[in-house]
């Protein structure tokens, strides 16, 4: 396919290798990450000052991509700050704590809920529209933090967003490239995604279920001691009659706010957008009924609550996206025009190298699309390399003489599987954040689940063709 490689390429597989190793030992990746960058940033301009520019102009660039995301966790939280001080959120959960009973239907009842609205509205706002108010309850219920981030998780970000059967943004991605209709690559991917859905979140609940009976997962509720002494110590801030209007007030502004998508056809950072601006609103009316003089001091507490909060999480986080982010487009923002002429960025030139150089047959194709797939995932994005899972697609279809809807369909879904979501950590920050959990242990808790289901997916899709 006319692909150079060079020394770029491999110190990149290098350092992606120490990465995911250092992970797999549950070690800081942070200055692997910094030496990964520097190493790629000599080698491309053969300028130590440069090189050392070019560290930190990728957090830079690692904090822009990631931004929008910072900001709505963190305009999320100062919300659900000034809910608990208030006690809003003890009435507004008390409905739902009369279903959800058992740590089973919280897990079951969080994630198809998460995976239905996901569908139309994509799962960063779902996120943020589930997460505040059915933590609680699926932690009275006895399911942990991470357990109700697993949920939300696995179910969005993987199977919603993996099949975006309503707003199909991504099987047009894939089709275009593929250059086959839109509706062949939603048709083949139903039973991958199936498949891939119901073995995953079953494997996934299995072992959580196993943990919590041996006690290797304790009922982490989400919130820290300051809190939940706030919480309890400033219980008298709102009357009874006053929490529930908020109560039934809150859920109200953020049904319009989903009304509203489906009119003006708002999704992805629009939606997202919609639901951080009416949780401002939300924060400045409760800030001021609940403080009376003291609102507009506490409103700014708040925030800067929500804000500490963010970059806490997203701390750890900067320095891995830096690197990753080098892989593809951020390479060039970043550090300048050092790739080959022929190069469409480092990781889809190792997807398109690995596809070039294995021999066809319709096992081997299989196999191949989805490892290209989960390659191209390795930037987190998930998106940045299905158009490539649908190029390779339809040159494998065309030489084995079948098959090209399912194979761009396995490509897709393995690549938004790993890199939408569900094992790359920057990449499912959100879920993990709304539920006060490390994104890296949310990673380490669905890597197994999920790559057994990416087993038996590909599996399913070799005799499917």
């Amino acid at each position: 396919m006319g692909i150079e490689f060079t020394a770029l390429h491999w110190i990149y597989v290098v350092f992606i290798v120490l990465i995911i190793g250092f992970m797999v030992k549950r070690r800081d990746t942070t200055l692997i990450c910094v030496v990964g960058i520097f190493m790629l940033a000599i080698v491309a301009t053969g300028d130590f000052t440069s090189s050392i520019s070019g560290v930190f102009n990728s957090f830079i660039y690692a904090i822009t991509e990631l931004l929008s995301t910072i900001l709505i966790i963190s305009i999320i939280v100062a919300m659900s700050r000034v809910m608990m001080s208030s006690g809003i959120n003890e009435v507004m959960v008390a409905p739902f704590t009369k279903i959800i009973k058992t740590p089973a239907l919280a897990y079951w009842t969080i994630g198809l809920l998460m995976m239905f609205i996901s569908w139309f509205f994509w799962p960063s706002p779902a996120v943020a529209l589930l997460g505040a108010v059915l933590l609680p309850v699926a932690i009275r219920a006895g399911l942990p933090a991470l357990g109700v981030a697993m949920a939300m998780n696995l179910f969005g970000h993987g199977i919603a967003l993996s099949s975006d059967f309503v707003i199909q943004g991504a099987p047009k991605l894939t089709a275009d490239a593929a250059g086959i209709p839109v509706g062949d690559v939603v048709s083949a991917s139903i039973p991958l995604v199936i498949t891939m859905g119901v073995v995953t979140t079953i494997v996934a609940y299995i072992f959580l279920r196993r943990d919590m009976k041996r006690g290797t997962l304790l009922l982490n509720t989400g919130n820290n001691e300051e809190e939940e002494g706030e919480q309890e110590t400033a219980e008298n801030l709102l009357s009874i009659g006053q929490k529930r209007f908020f109560a039934v007030l809150i859920p109200i502004a953020f049904i319009i706010d989903v009304i509203a998508m489906s009119v003006f056809n708002l999704t992805g950072g629009d939606a997202t957008a919609l639901i951080g601006g009416t949780s401002v609103f939300i924060l400045l009316l409760l800030s001021m009924v609940a403080h009376k003089s003291a609102g507009l001091e506490k409103t700014t507490s708040y925030l800067i609550q929500g804000f500490q909060f963010g970059f806490k999480v997203f701390g750890p986080v900067i320095p891995i996206a830096a690197f990753f982010y080098l892989g593809d487009a951020g390479f060039t923002q970043i550090l300048g025009d050092h790739l080959p002429a022929t190069s469409h960025g480092i990781v889809n030139d190792l997807g398109v190298g690995l596809a070039a150089i294995v021999p066809l047959t319709k096992e081997i194709a299989v196999v191949t699309l989805a490892v290209v797939g989960a390659i191209t995932g390795l930037d987190g994005s998930g998106f940045s390399g299905i158009s490539l899972a649908g190029s390779v697609g339809s040159l494998f279809g065309n030489a084995i003489g079948d098959g090209t809807a399912t194979l761009t369909a396995l490509g897709q879904i393995t690549a938004i599987w790993v890199g939408g979501g569900t094992l790359i950590p920057w990449a499912l920050i959100p879920a993990a954040a709304i539920c006060n959990v490390s994104p890296f242990e949310l990673a380490r808790r669905n890597l197994i689940p999920v790559v057994i289901g990416l087993i038996v997916t590909t599996i399913v899709a070799v005799f499917l063709i």
